[in-house]
């Protein structure tokens, strides 16, 4: 809870145009996503997500990340945003089926 309000605050104090900060946070939680680096990706996925609110790859992508960190919770929470975001995208609606399966929901 700490960590999201002082996201939220972070996103509040950033300039409103900052378009290239919340695509380089996205493509830096990436990597760190793919390299292993879960908790940095969890950082900057998620404060891409408060900057791109819009974005299902973003929550997709957060979604995996909390989804290594075990938070299974925050992990489905985050695929279904992706899929009420973008009900076209096959990774996040794919994702939140197989955890919904592994939930047994």
């Amino acid at each position: 809870m700490r960590r999201a309000l002082a996201i939220a605050l972070l996103a509040l104090l950033l300039p409103a145009c900052s378009p290239w900060r919340a695509t380089r946070l996205y493509a830096d939680g990436t990597r760190a996503l793919d390299a292993g680096r879960t908790e940095q990706a969890i950082g900057d996925l998620e404060q891409a997500a408060v900057l791109m609110p819009a974005s299902g790859e973003v929550q997709n992508h957060l979604g995996i990340a909390y989804l290594q960190a075990g938070r299974k919770r925050d992990a489905r929470d985050a695929f279904a945003r992706a899929v009420a975001l973008n009900c076209s995208n096959p990774s996040a609606r794919s994702n939140l089926e197989l955890l919904d399966r592994e939930l047994g929901r």
